[in-house]
């Protein structure tokens, strides 16, 4: 399935987050990495950032294998994927 826009990927992110624990863990994931962002600005290690990055991610990426036994859609739409982590949270 080949999605063309935006509005077309929204609706397709929130059904890959069906369950209740998924949007939990990517919250979580998201918040953490936001928090470690601004650690390592604020500490002046910003060339960890990629960490925040991992944080993030790990924690959405667990939630798909684990919980909603699906792929994430960052593998396919990496950009959408991140905007939509935020615009859900």
């Amino acid at each position: 399935m080949k999605i063309d826009n935006y509005s077309e990927f929204w609706d397709f992110y929130v059904r890959e987050h069906s369950q209740p624990a998924t949007r939990w863990l990517h919250f979580a994931g998201t918040s953490l990495g936001l928090v470690l962002l601004a650690w390592f600005i604020w500490r002046g290690t910003w060339y960890y950032f990629p960490a925040s990055l991992v944080v993030g991610y790990a924690f959405a990426w667990i939630s798909h294998f684990a919980i909603e036994k699906n792929k994430p859609a960052t593998f396919q739409y990496p950009l959408w994927s991140f905007i939509s982590d935020y615009r859900m949270m």
